[in-house]
C-alpha cells in the first residue's frame, strides 16, 4: 500500500512522473551492514548485494562466479541426452550438418558457437539464417526441404520449437532433425524429433532463464561428455574459450543475469577481451571500443551492429562475422554492419519520431489505451520492434508498432512493462482469432493481423490489460540505491560498485540520487541526448548524460531548470577520451528540491 512505502527524498512525483522509493528494506538495511562485516565487503557493495537479494556468506562466491560451480548437469533437461546422442554421431560419422538460426544476436551467436564446435572435428556445416521480411521468424517448409537435401542432420538454434510442420517437412525428405531454443511453446512439439528447450512445460530442469546459446552450450557440454565416454578423437575443444559468444547472446537477449547465466557473462567477458574470435575483435574495431569491453558495450554497441544484418541488410552478416576465422572477411562484415547500423539509426528516427505523434494523439485529452499500438504502410518491417521499444519507454506502458504491407497484412513487433506479460496476451490474442498468427514470452511478442481486424484487436488489449497495466503503472516507482554528492563520484567508487556486476537484467545497475545539486547547465547533444553539468554544495562538479532525453519530460525539466537546485538520479559510467577515464552519471530522472537554496 502507499501508505507502506518508504519514499527516498519525499519524491513523490519525479520529472518522468515516477515516485522514488529506498530500493532496500529496513531489514535488507540490516543484512547489507552484517554482509559487510561478515564477508569483508565494502558496505556499499554490501548494499548492492542485499539489495538484489544477496544473503551474508554467499557474497564472496557472488563475486567470483564460476563455471564449475554454477553449470547446471545438461541432462537434467528433457531430451538433452537423446540430442547429445545424435550430435556426437554425426560427428564421429563425419556427416554434413545443417543450422537453421534466427536472424538476432542470440541467433547468430548459437550459429556460430555450433559452427565452430563442429568445425573442431572437421564436420562441414552451414548455416541458414531466413530472411526476416520474406521468411519471418523460424524455419519454414521449403527452405527444411532444401537444407534437407543437403544435410543428414538440421539442427534448429534459437527457433523451431513452435515449428512442427517445417520440421515434419525436412524429416519427411529425409533428414533428422533437433531443436535447441529457448522460446515458451505455442502449441504441440515437433513429434519424434528431440527439442531441448528448458521452458518446455515438462522440462523440470529449473534453467528458463537460458538463452538460445546458453542452451547450445549445454549442449556442447553434453556432446563433449558422449564423445568422451567413446573415446572419440580428437578430444573435444575447450569449451570455455567459446564463452565470449554466450556472453554477448546473454546480455543482448536481455535475460536474467542470475545463475550460470551471471557466470556466463564474466568470464565471457575475460574471453572477448581476449580478442582470439576474429569476427569480434573486427567488430569492436568498428565500434570504436578504446576501452576494456564490458557488458555495457555488448547490449548497446556490439549486438545492434549485429542485429542490423537482420533488420535492414542481409540476415547471415552476424552468424558469418560471429563464425569466421579470417581476419580480412571479418574486418569487410564488420565495417559493413556498422554502415548498416548508422542506417537503421536514420529510419529508427524518422519512424519513431511518427509512431510517437501517433501515440501522442491517442493520449491527448486523458489517460490513453492501456496498450498503445501504432501502424503504418511505410515503416520498414525490420525496425518495427525497436519503434515499438521505443515507445514503451516514452509511454511507460506496453507498445507494438505494426508495418503493413500493401495485401492489408501487418507484421508487427510488441514490447511490454516489468510485471505484465504480453507474450500471453498475444497468444490469447490468437485463440480469439484476431491475430494470424503471433507469438513471444512476457517482455517482447511478434504478430501478424490484418488491417480490418487492427480496431477488434486493440479493443481486446484493451479489456484484457487496462486494469493490470493501469494497477503497474500505479505502483511504478524508481528504486534508488542511496545518495552521493559530486564530491563521491570518484574512480574509486565507480571500480569498487564494478565489483558487484556485470549489471543487466535481473541484476539491475544501482541506482543513485545527487541531491540538492545546483544543475549548473543543460544542453542538447548529439541525436537527441542531454548533456548536464551538476555542482554540489561545496562546488565539485560532475558531468551527467541523459540519453535520448531532449525531447522527453525528463529533458524540457533540465532546460526549465538550469542555474535551480535539484535531485537528480542515475547510474555512474565511466567515460573514456584521449587516454583519460573520468566518471559521470547517466542520468535517469531528476526532481524539484523543494527546499532550494
Amino acid at each position: 500500500m502507499t501508505s507502506e512505502r518508504r519514499y527516498f527524498l519525499d519524491v513523490r512525483r519525479s520529472a518522468t512522473g515516477l515516485v522514488w522509493e529506498h530500493r532496500l528494506t529496513e531489514a535488507q538495511e540490516m543484512a547489507a551492514l552484517a554482509m559487510a562485516q561478515a564477508d569483508g565487503v565494502p558496505e556499499i557493495v554490501a548494499r548492492v548485494l542485499a539489495g538484489r537479494g544477496v544473503r551474508k556468506g554467499e557474497a564472496l562466491a557472488f563475486l567470483d562466479p564460476t563455471i564449475r560451480d554454477l553449470l547446471p548437469d545438461p541432462e537434467k533437461l528433457a531430451d538433452m541426452e537423446r540430442a547429445g546422442e545424435r550430435i556426437a554421431d554425426a560427428v564421429q560419422r563425419g556427416e554434413r550438418v545443417a543450422i537453421f538460426g534466427d536472424y538476432d544476436v542470440d541467433g547468430a551467436c548459437s550459429s556460430a558457437l555450433l559452427k565452430r564446435f563442429l568445425a573442431h572435428f572437421g564436420i562441414q556445416s552451414e548455416i541458414y539464417i531466413p530472411d526476416r521480411i520474406f521468411e519471418g521468424y523460424g524455419p519454414n517448409p521449403d527452405a527444411m526441404r532444401e537444407l534437407a537435401s543437403r544435410a543428414s542432420l538440421i539442427i534448429t538454434v534459437d527457433c523451431g520449437t513452435n515449428s512442427a510442420t517445417s520440421i515434419a517437412a525436412a524429416r519427411e525428405a529425409g533428414a533428422d532433425v533437433l531443436v535447441l531454443d529457448h522460446h515458451q511453446v505455442g502449441g504441440a512439439l515437433p513429434e519424434d524429433t528431440p527439442v531441448v528447450n528448458p521452458n518446455r512445460d515438462d522440462d523440470l530442469s529449473g534453467q528458463g532463464h537460458l538463452c538460445a546459446a546458453g542452451v547450445v552450450f549445454l549442449a556442447l557440454v553434453q556432446v563433449s561428455r558422449v564423445l568422451r565416454r567413446r573415446d572419440a578423437t580428437p578430444a573435444p575443444p575447450d569449451l570455455l574459450t567459446f564463452l565470449d559468444l554466450v556472453a554477448l547472446a546473454t546480455v543482448c537477449d536481455v535475460v536474467p543475469l542470475v545463475g550460470v547465466n551471471r557466470a556466463f557473462v564474466v568470464k565471457g567477458l575475460i574471453a572477448i577481451r581476449q580478442m582470439r574470435n576474429a569476427g569480434l575483435a573486427a567488430l569492436i574495431r568498428a565500434s570504436r571500443i578504446s576501452e576494456p569491453v564490458n557488458a555495457f558495450h555488448l547490449g548497446f554497441l556490439l549486438g545492434p551492429r549485429i542485429n542490423a544484418g537482420g533488420r535492414i541488410g542481409d540476415a547471415a552478416l552476424g552468424s558469418r562475422l560471429l563464425a569466421t576465422d579470417d581476419p580480412i572477411e571479418a574486418r569487410e562484415i564488420a565495417e559493413t554492419l556498422d554502415r548498416l547500423n548508422q542506417e537503421r539509426q536514420a529510419m529508427e528516427q524518422a519512424m519513431v519520431d511518427a509512431a510517437r505523434a501517433e501515440a501522442d494523439a491517442e493520449m491527448a485529452g486523458g489517460d490513453g489505451p492501456a496498450i498503445v499500438v501504432t501502424a503504418s504502410d511505410s515503416w520498414h518491417p525490420g525496425i518495427v520492434g525497436l519503434i515499438a521499444a521505443r515507445l514503451k519507454e516514452h509511454t511507460r506502458r506496453p507498445a507494438f508498432a505494426v508495418h503493413f504491407n500493401p495485401n492489408g497484412i501487418g507484421v508487427g513487433s510488441g514490447r511490454s512493462i516489468s510485471g505484465f506479460d504480453l507474450g500471453g496476451l498475444v497468444r490469447a490474442a490468437v485463440a480469439e482469432g484476431l491475430l494470424v498468427k503471433g507469438g513471444g514470452h512476457a517482455m517482447a511478442a511478434g504478430i501478424t493481423v490484418e488491417r480490418t481486424r487492427l480496431g477488434d484487436l486493440r479493443a481486446f488489449f484493451e479489456l484484457q490489460a487496462a486494469e493490470r497495466v493501469a494497477r503497474i503503472r500505479h505502483e511504478e516507482s524508481l528504486q534508488i540505491d542511496g545518495a552521493l554528492s559530486a564530491d563521491g563520484v570518484t574512480q574509486e567508487l565507480y571500480d569498487t560498485l564494478e565489483r558487484a556486476g556485470p549489471y543487466g537484467s535481473g541484476h539491475a545497475a544501482p541506482i543513485f540520487v545527487l541531491p540538492r545539486h545546483r544543475l549548473v547547465s543543460a544542453r542538447e547533444v548529439g541525436n537527441g541526448h542531454v548533456r548536464a553539468e551538476l555542482a554540489s554544495l561545496t562546488g565539485k562538479r560532475v558531468q551527467s548524460m541523459a540519453f535520448r532525453a531532449a525531447q522527453s519530460d525528463l529533458g524540457a525539466f533540465l532546460f526549465a531548470n538550469q542555474g535551480k537546485s535539484v535531485h537528480v538520479a542515475g547510474t555512474l559510467s565511466a567515460n573514456h577520451w584521449n587516454g583519460n577515464r573520468t566518471i559521470q552519471l547517466r542520468m535517469i530522472d531528476a526532481a524539484a528540491d523543494v527546499q532550494r537554496f
